[in-house]
């Protein structure tokens, strides 16, 4: 039987490793292909996205999986919905394997958000040093704020419209407490802004925030797509593909 994984992140990964390992099974991994060097899982890769819900239909019917699995970053919302779409379109079992999202610690200092947008809204007052990890795509929402400065990290360079006063390190996790702790105090910065993106290969910021007494901007996940199967561990999602496996043989 043949799986789509529908990946990019770390559990995505991890799945496609799990999965390889079961006889019977022939796995391709798909990646929208936004970052220039990703991480590769083992098995069969296509980059580049489908075109929407009607270009992944159109995989679908062209290959025939048996199953697909949404293993996207927990904000990629416009592909959750075209892969809720397609596979109801298409009659094709999903599952939709999200990490769970962050929790707040007493010690912590979060204010949470709906969206870029009310994230921005809400820095001015907060801090004027910022430390930003919403990822490149998102620096055009904070460019009108002319009076902070920000320090962005991302994977890849962003492109333009950027906030004036930018400093921006290409990096990708995992980070440590003790180096996100040393980049907060060597650019004396007051504020964090990120995504409750979840996992462990980027918690380390949180923590030194805490440490640091920094409050923390945290923007809230899109929710998941309605009427699909949802489960928040790798080994919970190789149990599902497992057993569509055998129906789908049996």
């Amino acid at each position: 039987m043949l799986v789509l994984i529908l990946g990019g992140t770390a559990e995505a990964r991890a799945l496609a490793a799990g999965l390889v390992a079961l006889p019977g099974l022939r796995v391709v991994s798909s990646l929208a292909g936004r970052v220039a060097d990703p991480r590769l899982p083992v098995g069969e890769v296509i980059s580049g996205g489908f075109g929407g819900p009607e270009g992944l239909v159109r995989w679908i019917r062209a290959h025939g999986p048996g199953a697909v699995v949404d293993a996207t970053h927990p904000f990629a919302r416009t592909m959750s919905e075209s892969a809720a779409r397609a596979c109801a379109a298409t009659g094709v079992p999903l599952l939709g394997l999200r990490r769970p999202g962050w929790s707040e610690g007493p010690e912590d200092a979060w204010l949470r958000v709906p969206s870029l947008k009310a994230a921005a809204d809400a820095l001015p007052g907060l801090g004027d040093r910022v430390f930003l990890t919403t990822g490149r795509r998102s620096l055009p929402v904070f460019a009108p704020l002319a009076g902070l400065w920000f320090l962005a990290r991302s994977v890849d360079p962003p492109e333009p419209p950027v906030p004036a006063n930018v400093h921006v390190i290409l990096d990708r996790g995992p980070y440590t407490v003790a180096g996100e702790r040393a980049l907060i105090a060597e650019h004396r910065l007051d504020v964090l802004v990120t995504k409750d993106s979840g996992g462990e290969l980027t918690r380390a910021k949180l923590v030194a925030a805490r440490e640091l007494g920094l409050p923390v901007v945290m923007v809230d996940r899109p929710p998941a797509p309605g009427g699909v199967t949802q489960v928040t561990d790798v080994a919970d999602a190789v149990t599902w593909v497992r057993d569509h496996a055998e129906n789908h043989t049996g």
